[in-house]
Protein backbone atom coordinates (compact mmCIF):
# COMPACT_ATOMS: atom_id res chain seq x y z
CA UNK A 1 0.00 0.00 0.00
CA UNK A 2 1.19 3.26 -1.09
CA UNK A 3 2.25 5.36 2.20
CA UNK A 4 -0.15 8.45 2.44
CA UNK A 5 1.94 12.08 2.11
CA UNK A 6 2.38 13.68 5.68
CA UNK A 7 0.86 16.79 5.68
CA UNK A 8 3.53 19.30 5.75
CA UNK A 9 4.76 17.71 2.13
CA UNK A 10 1.13 17.75 0.80
CA UNK A 11 -0.63 20.09 -1.18
CA UNK A 12 -1.28 23.86 0.12
CA UNK A 13 2.12 23.74 2.12
CA UNK A 14 5.46 25.03 1.62
CA UNK A 15 8.94 25.83 3.31
CA UNK A 16 9.61 29.38 3.75
CA UNK A 17 12.47 31.09 5.18
CA UNK A 18 12.69 33.64 8.44
CA UNK A 19 15.03 36.55 9.23
CA UNK A 20 17.94 35.40 11.27
CA UNK A 21 17.76 36.16 14.94
CA UNK A 22 20.01 38.87 15.87
CA UNK A 23 20.61 37.58 19.14
CA UNK A 24 24.10 35.37 19.40
CA UNK A 25 23.84 31.57 18.78
CA UNK A 26 22.65 29.50 22.02
CA UNK A 27 26.13 27.74 24.34
CA UNK A 28 25.64 24.46 25.23
CA UNK A 29 26.87 23.80 28.75
CA UNK A 30 28.90 20.96 29.67
CA UNK A 31 30.37 21.27 32.84
CA UNK A 32 31.96 19.33 34.75
CA UNK A 33 31.55 17.69 38.13
CA UNK A 34 33.92 19.67 41.11
CA UNK A 35 37.41 17.49 41.31
CA UNK A 36 36.95 16.79 44.69
CA UNK A 37 34.44 14.32 43.28
CA UNK A 38 35.90 13.54 40.32
CA UNK A 39 37.18 10.05 41.71
CA UNK A 40 33.60 9.29 42.86
CA UNK A 41 32.27 9.65 39.43
CA UNK A 42 34.81 8.49 37.43
CA UNK A 43 34.69 11.54 35.53
CA UNK A 44 38.08 14.26 34.60
CA UNK A 45 37.31 16.17 32.09
CA UNK A 46 38.31 20.13 31.63
CA UNK A 47 35.24 22.04 31.91
CA UNK A 48 33.94 22.86 28.35
CA UNK A 49 31.59 25.20 26.23
CA UNK A 50 30.12 24.43 22.85
CA UNK A 51 28.95 26.90 20.10
CA UNK A 52 25.73 25.43 19.10
CA UNK A 53 24.95 27.24 15.51
CA UNK A 54 21.23 27.61 14.02
CA UNK A 55 21.42 25.71 10.87
CA UNK A 56 20.03 26.28 7.80
CA UNK A 57 16.75 24.32 8.62
CA UNK A 58 15.99 25.68 11.90
CA UNK A 59 16.01 29.06 10.06
CA UNK A 60 12.74 28.21 7.60
CA UNK A 61 9.36 27.19 8.54
CA UNK A 62 6.23 25.12 6.87
CA UNK A 63 3.58 27.24 6.12
CA UNK A 64 0.37 26.80 4.62
CA UNK A 65 0.01 29.27 0.65
CA UNK A 66 -2.03 31.29 3.17
CA UNK A 67 0.33 31.80 6.02
CA UNK A 68 3.25 32.04 3.00
CA UNK A 69 1.41 35.20 0.90
CA UNK A 70 -0.93 33.32 -1.73
CA UNK A 71 -3.55 35.54 -2.46
CA UNK A 72 -6.26 33.36 -3.62
CA UNK A 73 -5.79 31.18 -0.53
CA UNK A 74 -7.42 33.40 1.85
CA UNK A 75 -10.91 33.87 2.45
CA UNK A 76 -13.12 36.20 4.57
CA UNK A 77 -10.98 39.19 4.30
CA UNK A 78 -11.43 42.91 3.64
CA UNK A 79 -9.22 44.47 1.50
CA UNK A 80 -7.64 48.20 1.17
CA UNK A 81 -4.75 50.35 1.04
CA UNK A 82 -2.47 51.17 3.87
CA UNK A 83 -2.70 54.85 4.61
CA UNK A 84 0.03 55.28 7.37
CA UNK A 85 2.16 52.98 9.02
CA UNK A 86 2.75 53.88 12.70
CA UNK A 87 4.95 51.60 14.66
CA UNK A 88 3.49 48.47 15.07
CA UNK A 89 0.22 49.32 13.75
CA UNK A 90 -1.17 50.09 9.87
CA UNK A 91 -4.58 52.35 9.25
CA UNK A 92 -6.24 50.29 6.50
CA UNK A 93 -8.78 52.00 4.48
CA UNK A 94 -11.13 49.98 2.32
CA UNK A 95 -13.22 52.88 0.91
CA UNK A 96 -16.04 53.23 3.78
CA UNK A 97 -13.53 53.00 6.88
CA UNK A 98 -10.30 52.95 8.15
CA UNK A 99 -9.51 50.02 10.66
CA UNK A 100 -6.56 49.93 12.56
CA UNK A 101 -4.43 46.96 12.06
CA UNK A 102 -1.76 44.92 13.35
CA UNK A 103 0.62 43.22 11.09
CA UNK A 104 0.52 39.04 11.34
CA UNK A 105 4.06 38.05 12.96
CA UNK A 106 4.80 36.00 10.05
CA UNK A 107 4.86 38.87 7.64
CA UNK A 108 7.09 40.34 10.51
CA UNK A 109 9.57 37.62 10.76
CA UNK A 110 10.17 35.97 7.45
CA UNK A 111 13.10 37.01 5.58
CA UNK A 112 12.25 39.88 3.76
CA UNK A 113 14.71 42.47 1.77
CA UNK A 114 12.75 45.32 2.98
CA UNK A 115 12.52 47.14 6.54
CA UNK A 116 9.23 47.02 6.77
CA UNK A 117 7.01 44.00 5.21
CA UNK A 118 3.79 46.71 4.93
CA UNK A 119 4.04 51.08 3.65
CA UNK A 120 2.01 53.21 2.79
CA UNK A 121 0.18 52.44 -0.38
CA UNK A 122 0.27 48.95 -0.30
CA UNK A 123 -2.89 47.17 -1.25
CA UNK A 124 -2.89 44.44 1.72
CA UNK A 125 -5.94 41.96 2.88
CA UNK A 126 -6.50 41.73 6.66
CA UNK A 127 -8.83 39.73 9.10
CA UNK A 128 -11.30 41.35 11.09
CA UNK A 129 -10.60 41.00 14.67
CA UNK A 130 -13.14 38.48 16.79
CA UNK A 131 -15.41 41.30 18.26
CA UNK A 132 -13.15 43.83 16.64
CA UNK A 133 -15.62 45.17 13.95
CA UNK A 134 -17.16 47.64 15.98
CA UNK A 135 -13.92 49.07 17.03
CA UNK A 136 -12.61 48.63 13.53
CA UNK A 137 -9.76 46.20 14.11
CA UNK A 138 -8.16 43.83 12.41
CA UNK A 139 -4.82 41.51 11.43
CA UNK A 140 -2.94 41.96 8.04
CA UNK A 141 -2.81 38.23 6.66
CA UNK A 142 -1.07 39.33 3.09
CA UNK A 143 0.54 42.58 1.16
CA UNK A 144 -0.44 41.99 -2.70
CA UNK A 145 2.38 42.71 -5.85
CA UNK A 146 3.06 46.13 -5.76
CA UNK A 147 3.04 47.38 -9.13
CA UNK A 148 5.62 50.43 -8.21
CA UNK A 149 7.76 51.22 -5.49
CA UNK A 150 10.24 54.43 -4.59
CA UNK A 151 12.97 52.77 -2.62
CA UNK A 152 16.00 53.93 -0.47
CA UNK A 153 19.31 51.61 0.68
CA UNK A 154 19.21 51.46 4.36
CA UNK A 155 22.30 49.68 5.03
CA UNK A 156 21.91 45.72 4.04
CA UNK A 157 18.24 46.29 3.24
CA UNK A 158 16.19 48.32 1.30
CA UNK A 159 13.99 50.64 2.67
CA UNK A 160 10.51 51.06 -0.08
CA UNK A 161 9.31 54.85 1.68
CA UNK A 162 5.42 54.22 -0.05
CA UNK A 163 4.30 51.86 -3.08
CA UNK A 164 1.70 51.97 -5.77
CA UNK A 165 1.74 55.25 -6.54
CA UNK A 166 1.86 56.92 -10.30
CA UNK A 167 4.43 59.57 -10.44
CA UNK A 168 7.11 61.05 -8.01
CA UNK A 169 6.93 64.98 -7.33
CA UNK A 170 10.48 65.87 -6.13
CA UNK A 171 10.33 69.12 -3.86
CA UNK A 172 13.12 71.24 -3.33
CA UNK A 173 13.72 74.93 -2.08
CA UNK A 174 15.48 77.60 -3.64
CA UNK A 175 16.39 79.07 0.08
CA UNK A 176 15.72 78.14 3.50
CA UNK A 177 17.30 75.32 3.09
CA UNK A 178 19.35 76.19 0.01
CA UNK A 179 18.76 73.74 -3.33
CA UNK A 180 20.38 70.89 -3.61
CA UNK A 181 20.44 70.21 -7.06
CA UNK A 182 22.52 66.20 -6.66
CA UNK A 183 19.53 65.43 -4.41
CA UNK A 184 17.11 65.83 -6.85
CA UNK A 185 19.29 64.03 -9.16
CA UNK A 186 18.89 61.19 -6.90
CA UNK A 187 15.44 61.04 -6.27
CA UNK A 188 15.15 60.91 -10.20
CA UNK A 189 17.21 58.20 -10.51
CA UNK A 190 15.11 56.07 -7.77
CA UNK A 191 12.15 57.08 -9.11
CA UNK A 192 13.06 55.48 -12.59
CA UNK A 193 14.67 52.43 -11.11
CA UNK A 194 10.96 52.01 -8.81
CA UNK A 195 9.18 52.58 -12.67
CA UNK A 196 7.54 55.37 -11.79
CA UNK A 197 6.94 58.72 -13.59
CA UNK A 198 8.76 62.45 -11.95
CA UNK A 199 7.79 65.82 -11.74
CA UNK A 200 9.93 68.40 -10.06
CA UNK A 201 8.77 71.49 -7.69
CA UNK A 202 11.11 74.32 -6.63
CA UNK A 203 9.43 75.97 -3.83
CA UNK A 204 9.67 79.22 -2.13
CA UNK A 205 10.21 81.32 -4.98
CA UNK A 206 9.21 84.13 -2.98
CA UNK A 207 12.93 84.11 -1.52
CA UNK A 208 14.37 84.05 -5.07
CA UNK A 209 15.97 87.44 -4.68
CA UNK A 210 18.33 86.54 -7.18
CA UNK A 211 16.19 84.99 -10.16
CA UNK A 212 17.88 81.32 -9.50
CA UNK A 213 14.76 79.54 -9.81
CA UNK A 214 14.41 79.81 -13.64
CA UNK A 215 17.31 77.89 -14.72
CA UNK A 216 16.73 75.26 -12.45
CA UNK A 217 13.09 74.67 -13.87
CA UNK A 218 14.35 74.93 -17.29
CA UNK A 219 16.84 72.54 -16.62
CA UNK A 220 14.77 69.77 -16.22
CA UNK A 221 11.91 70.95 -19.01
CA UNK A 222 14.52 70.51 -21.07
CA UNK A 223 14.81 66.71 -20.60
CA UNK A 224 11.27 66.53 -20.26
CA UNK A 225 10.37 66.79 -17.35
CA UNK A 226 7.35 68.63 -15.65
CA UNK A 227 8.84 71.13 -13.60
CA UNK A 228 7.15 73.70 -12.14
CA UNK A 229 8.16 77.22 -9.54
CA UNK A 230 5.84 77.22 -6.93
CA UNK A 231 5.40 79.63 -3.15
CA UNK A 232 2.98 78.23 -0.40
CA UNK A 233 3.35 81.88 0.93
CA UNK A 234 2.15 84.02 -2.09
CA UNK A 235 0.13 80.59 -3.93
CA UNK A 236 2.15 81.52 -6.84
CA UNK A 237 2.02 77.88 -9.18
CA UNK A 238 -0.20 76.33 -6.67
CA UNK A 239 -2.87 75.93 -9.48
CA UNK A 240 -0.46 74.49 -11.60
CA UNK A 241 0.60 72.23 -9.14
CA UNK A 242 -2.94 71.39 -8.27
CA UNK A 243 -3.49 70.24 -11.81
CA UNK A 244 -0.38 68.21 -11.77
CA UNK A 245 -1.59 65.86 -8.87
CA UNK A 246 -5.29 65.84 -9.97
CA UNK A 247 -6.37 62.07 -10.71
CA UNK A 248 -3.25 60.70 -10.32
CA UNK A 249 -1.56 58.91 -7.03
CA UNK A 250 1.69 60.89 -6.06
CA UNK A 251 4.91 60.72 -3.45
CA UNK A 252 5.99 64.27 -2.01
CA UNK A 253 9.58 63.53 -1.45
CA UNK A 254 12.17 65.88 -0.81
CA UNK A 255 14.67 67.23 2.39
CA UNK A 256 13.22 68.40 5.36
CA UNK A 257 11.76 72.15 5.37
CA UNK A 258 11.37 72.54 1.88
CA UNK A 259 7.66 73.41 2.39
CA UNK A 260 5.98 69.71 1.05
CA UNK A 261 2.83 70.01 3.65
CA UNK A 262 2.82 73.40 3.17
CA UNK A 263 2.62 73.32 -0.51
CA UNK A 264 -0.48 70.52 0.08
CA UNK A 265 -1.91 72.94 2.31
CA UNK A 266 -1.97 75.48 -0.27
CA UNK A 267 -3.51 72.77 -2.63
CA UNK A 268 -6.20 71.82 -0.36
CA UNK A 269 -7.24 73.41 2.27
CA UNK A 270 -8.41 72.32 5.49
CA UNK A 271 -6.16 69.48 5.49
CA UNK A 272 -4.35 71.30 8.11
CA UNK A 273 -1.02 69.49 8.59
CA UNK A 274 1.71 70.62 11.02
CA UNK A 275 4.42 72.29 9.29
CA UNK A 276 7.75 73.53 10.72
CA UNK A 277 10.46 76.29 10.69
CA UNK A 278 13.99 76.04 9.01
CA UNK A 279 16.94 76.78 11.66
CA UNK A 280 18.37 80.18 10.64
CA UNK A 281 21.68 79.25 11.63
CA UNK A 282 22.62 75.32 9.87
CA UNK A 283 19.33 76.05 6.93
CA UNK A 284 18.39 72.41 7.78
CA UNK A 285 14.36 71.63 8.34
CA UNK A 286 12.96 69.49 11.58
CA UNK A 287 10.88 66.42 10.95
CA UNK A 288 7.51 68.11 10.91
CA UNK A 289 6.32 64.80 9.30
CA UNK A 290 7.39 61.62 10.83
CA UNK A 291 5.92 58.81 9.06
CA UNK A 292 4.57 58.60 5.42
CA UNK A 293 1.16 59.03 4.60
CA UNK A 294 -1.42 58.75 2.17
CA UNK A 295 -4.31 61.19 1.53
CA UNK A 296 -7.01 61.48 -1.21
CA UNK A 297 -7.43 64.84 -2.65
CA UNK A 298 -10.68 66.53 -3.05
CA UNK A 299 -10.10 66.93 -6.51
CA UNK A 300 -9.32 63.50 -7.21
CA UNK A 301 -6.15 61.64 -6.84
CA UNK A 302 -4.05 61.01 -3.89
CA UNK A 303 -0.33 62.16 -2.63
CA UNK A 304 1.89 60.81 0.03
CA UNK A 305 3.06 63.41 1.88
CA UNK A 306 6.54 61.63 3.17
CA UNK A 307 9.47 62.87 6.04
CA UNK A 308 12.35 64.74 4.17
CA UNK A 309 15.68 63.35 4.27
CA UNK A 310 18.81 65.07 3.77
CA UNK A 311 20.72 62.35 1.61
CA UNK A 312 19.36 59.75 -0.66
CA UNK A 313 21.37 56.20 -1.18
CA UNK A 314 20.01 54.36 -4.15
CA UNK A 315 22.79 51.61 -3.56
CA UNK A 316 20.01 48.91 -5.02
CA UNK A 317 20.77 50.27 -8.63
CA UNK A 318 23.07 47.92 -10.24
CA UNK A 319 26.29 50.34 -11.54
CA UNK A 320 25.69 48.45 -14.96
CA UNK A 321 22.09 50.07 -15.50
CA UNK A 322 23.33 53.53 -13.85
CA UNK A 323 23.59 55.61 -17.16
CA UNK A 324 19.70 54.21 -18.40
CA UNK A 325 18.70 56.16 -15.44
CA UNK A 326 19.54 59.96 -16.69
CA UNK A 327 17.64 60.40 -19.90
CA UNK A 328 19.75 62.38 -21.69
CA UNK A 329 22.52 59.47 -21.89
CA UNK A 330 20.17 56.80 -23.25
CA UNK A 331 19.93 58.17 -26.91
CA UNK A 332 24.01 58.82 -26.97
CA UNK A 333 25.63 55.82 -25.37
CA UNK A 334 24.96 53.72 -28.34
CA UNK A 335 28.04 56.12 -30.30
CA UNK A 336 30.45 55.48 -27.42
CA UNK A 337 33.54 54.42 -28.99
CA UNK A 338 33.66 51.27 -26.20
CA UNK A 339 30.76 48.85 -25.50
CA UNK A 340 31.45 48.77 -21.60
CA UNK A 341 32.65 53.03 -21.55
CA UNK A 342 31.41 54.23 -18.02
CA UNK A 343 31.57 58.01 -19.57
CA UNK A 344 34.48 59.37 -17.28
CA UNK A 345 37.61 58.95 -18.43
CA UNK A 346 37.69 56.78 -22.15
CA UNK A 347 38.39 58.55 -25.10
CA UNK A 348 35.78 59.08 -27.75
CA UNK A 349 33.17 58.78 -25.57
CA UNK A 350 30.33 60.83 -26.92
CA UNK A 351 28.30 61.96 -23.45
CA UNK A 352 31.90 63.40 -22.43
CA UNK A 353 32.04 65.85 -25.73
CA UNK A 354 28.17 66.32 -24.95
CA UNK A 355 29.23 67.77 -21.93
CA UNK A 356 31.38 69.49 -23.11
CA UNK A 357 29.58 71.16 -25.85
CA UNK A 358 26.78 72.18 -23.39
CA UNK A 359 24.50 69.83 -24.94
CA UNK A 360 24.59 67.93 -21.22
CA UNK A 361 24.34 69.52 -18.38
CA UNK A 362 27.47 70.07 -16.11
CA UNK A 363 25.76 69.52 -13.24
CA UNK A 364 23.92 66.44 -14.60
CA UNK A 365 26.68 65.14 -15.30
CA UNK A 366 28.60 65.81 -11.66
CA UNK A 367 25.61 63.59 -10.67
CA UNK A 368 26.36 60.72 -12.59
CA UNK A 369 29.70 60.84 -11.87
CA UNK A 370 28.84 61.32 -8.20
CA UNK A 371 26.99 57.95 -8.62
CA UNK A 372 29.04 55.88 -10.41
CA UNK A 373 31.87 56.02 -7.94
CA UNK A 374 29.75 55.59 -5.32
CA UNK A 375 28.36 52.48 -6.93
CA UNK A 376 31.38 51.51 -7.85
CA UNK A 377 32.44 51.15 -3.91
CA UNK A 378 29.56 49.14 -3.32
CA UNK A 379 30.23 46.52 -5.82
CA UNK A 380 33.68 46.47 -4.62
CA UNK A 381 32.64 45.94 -0.90
CA UNK A 382 30.48 42.72 -2.42
CA UNK A 383 33.00 41.14 -4.43
CA UNK A 384 35.71 41.53 -1.23
CA UNK A 385 32.99 39.97 0.88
Amino acid sequence: MARKPSGKGGRGHRRVAFRRNRQQPARRKQWDIHPEDAAKADLDSPQQEAVVAKGALSRKRTVTEAEAGSVDAVEGVGEGTAVAVRGRFVEVDDGGRVWLCTIRRLLRTRVISDRSPVVAGDRVRFAINKGGEAAGEGVIEQVLPRRSSLQRSDGRRMHTIAANVDQVLVIGSIREPMIKPHLIDRYLVAAHAGHLAAAICINKVDLDAENEVAPHVERYRRLGYPALAASAVTGAGVDELRTLLTGKSTLLAGQSGVGKSSLLNAVQPGLNLRTGCVSAATEKGRHTTTTAVWLRLAAGGAVVDTPGIRALDVAMVPLDELEMHFVEFVDLVQHCRFPNCVHIHEEGCVIQAAVESGQIDLARYDSYVELFYELSEVRRKKVSG
